[in-house]
């Protein structure tokens, strides 16, 4: 059992001890054995070569070790609390993050609810997208046994989803040339919010899409043209007293265009996509109820429709 690092080898190549303990060989010792009559002075003079060379070593001394613990958790605890610090930091810019559009009112509008209610308590799948366009997309979706249309606005379109709603909702607008109608809704909250106006369904898509993989005869042509004709000038009639619903104001389109005209089986046309109307009502300029719009855009169908 031996506590310190002493080497007994006179002139070794390599220094060698054994000993037992904790730290024991950070003291190292050269000490040979001699024997014979001259082993005083040989053993001193080892001595004095020995103590010679500690004074060219440099000997390694550990640090004490409560501080090699700390350095250990201070080291270990920096990084971990670096990263939650980033973390944390992240998520409250994310929380506060301002809308890429600004500030958007989400609130519940004054103006009527959508003539369907219910329509919220009823299941409604997304199937898929049908078409996108400059202010959301239209899906497929089914509702109970039958389908529909729902064409989805980001929340930063709300203007756009509220005017095309307000037009949908205006008396006299339920027309066999006109898209139908069915609710109004919103889904989801704050930014993830989504403005969902869901309509009739025409599997045939819009006339630009249909065109583009069909050839329509003379008679069918006529009938489109006419259809189409038809849902335009009663878009654009004013009706006092329209089927007891009350006064229908003359209305502009203001997007009137192939791709904004849906067929049905029988190639009946439908006009559809009322995001750019006006109403014209006695006593009120026609912005006065509707956001701003392209105004070169809606200069160009206006006088296209006059």
């Amino acid at each position: 059992d031996r506590q310190e690092c002493v080497a007994t080898e006179e002139n070794p190549q390599v220094y060698f001890c054994c000993c037992e303990g904790n730290f024991c060989n950070e003291k190292f010792t050269h000490l040979p054995e001699v024997t014979g009559p001259e082993g005083p002075g040989k053993r001193r003079m080892a001595l004095k070569r020995y103590e010679e060379r500690l004074q060219k070593l440099v000997v390694y001394e550990p640090p004490p070790p409560n501080a090699s613990l700390l350095h250990v958790v201070v080291y270990s605890l920096f990084p971990m609390t670096a990263l939650s610090i980033a973390i944390l930091l992240a998520f409250w810019m994310y929380r506060h993050r301002k809308p890429p559009y600004g500030h958007v009112d989400v609130s519940e509008d004054p103006s009527p609810p959508p003539p369907s209610p219910m329509i919220g308590l009823k299941p409604l799948q997304l199937l898929e997208v049908k078409a996108r366009g400059r202010f959301g997309c239209v899906w497929k979706a089914q509702l109970m046994n039958e389908f529909v249309a729902v064409k989805i606005f980001p929340v930063q379109d709300k203007q756009s989803w509220q005017s095309e709603k307000d037009i949908f909702n205006t008396a006299g607008m339920k027309h066999e040339n006109l898209l139908q109608f069915i609710a109004a809704e919103k889904r989801g909250t704050n930014l993830e919010t989504e403005l969902w106006l869901i309509t009739a369904f025409h599997d045939k898509g819009s006339l630009t899409d249909y065109l583009k993989g069909n050839v329509v005869n003379w008679n069918e042509l006529c009938h489109v043209a006419e259809t189409m004709a038809h849902g335009l000038s009663y878009l654009h009639e004013d009706i006092p007293w329209c089927k007891g619903e009350g006064h229908k104001p003359a209305i502009a389109h203001r997007d009137f265009k192939s791709k904004n005209v849906l067929l049905k089986n029988d190639l009946t046309a439908v006009l559809a996509d009322f995001g750019l109307a006006v109403r014209f009502e006695p006593g009120k300029p026609p912005g006065d109820t509707h956001g701003q719009v392209n105004l070169q855009v809606s200069l160009y169908y206006f006088i296209s429709q006059i």
